[in-house]
């Protein structure tokens, strides 16, 4: 039987080596921007422009033409129908409004202008930190979960910790890698980036828990192995399932990666990295980290 357990030195090793770049990029960002990631209009508030053009527009067209003017994190998105646009972006002066209304006009014919003003943050402060907040209290669930099922194996608070520290690992490698695109191509964090962590967090716990679940099964039944023999059958065992249920949902994101909206490709490359992140930790780290 392949021992897995034995090579658990270059696991963490490699879990190192994911962490270090984007801890460095979340500590420049901090001193450059003021947050370990450059935080989008969601956060910080801009401009809100509302347009109607006198054929059907693909929010992408548009979206494209602010981008050309110095607009990158702009969202697009239709109205009530697809002549109507709704634009927010980073605060704008008069003058580049009308430098950019007059470049659609130029390449899609007439535009009217229907409401251009300021407008506030959209994901504010208290929603960040509740998000936190519930984060930790999930946390503080899981714990008392792992703690109450796993009751009768030996030590059922370090299945319950280690649980937890697959979940922070999996958290910061996938917020490292988005301070890394924050950094080199310019992302913006927005209020699909907070709901993709929070989707991330649960994938990674839900596959970490199967894991730990043979191991309970199999603890009883194979009491004369040492317990690293019993935690490498157990991996081996789900290893399959793990990765069968993971890949499929992997392809599924790299699709939309490629094939999806352009407003929605941050979101599903976090998504992306966060299962695949988190599929290796469940399997990679939270085991080892257990042995």
């Amino acid at each position: 039987m392949f021992n897995l357990m034995e090579k658990r030195q270059w696991f963490f090793l490699f879990s190192a080596l994911l962490i270090i770049p984007g801890l460095v990029a979340m500590i420049y960002n901090t001193v450059t921007y003021g947050s370990a990631v450059k935080m989008s209009i969601d956060f910080t508030g801009g401009a809100l422009l509302e347009l109607r053009f006198e054929q059907p527009m693909l929010p992408a067209e548009v979206r494209q033409v602010f981008v050309d003017h110095g607009f990158p994190g702009t969202i697009v998105q239709t109205t009530v129908d697809d002549q109507t646009i709704l634009i927010r972006t980073k605060p704008m002066e008069p003058e580049a409004k009308e430098e950019i209304v007059t470049a659609l006009r130029a390449s899609h014919g007439a535009v009217e202008e229907l409401r251009f003003e300021s407008v506030g943050p959209a994901v504010s402060t208290e929603v960040t930190q509740t998000a936190i907040i519930a984060v930790a209290v999930a946390a503080l669930f899981i714990l008392a979960f792992i703690i109450f099922a796993f009751r009768k194996v030996p030590h059922s608070f370090r299945y319950g910790m280690c649980a937890i520290a697959a979940m922070l690992h999996d958290i910061l490698v996938t917020v490292g890698l988005f301070a890394i695109a924050s950094t080199v191509l310019g992302w913006e964090a927005d209020a699909l980036f907070l709901t993709a962590i929070l989707t991330v967090i649960g994938f990674s716990v839900q596959d970490t828990i199967v894991v730990f679940d043979r191991i309970r099964e199999n603890t009883p039944k194979r009491r004369g192995e040492p317990y690293e023999t019993v935690v490498n059958r157990s991996l081996l065992e789900t290893i399959h399932r793990s990765l069968a249920t993971q890949l499929n949902a992997i392809f599924v994101l790299i699709a939309l990666l490629f094939f999806g909206g352009a407003t929605t490709k941050q979101f599903v490359a976090v998504l992306l990295v966060g299962l695949m992140s988190g599929t290796y930790l469940s399997l990679f780290n939270a085991v080892p980290l257990l042995v």
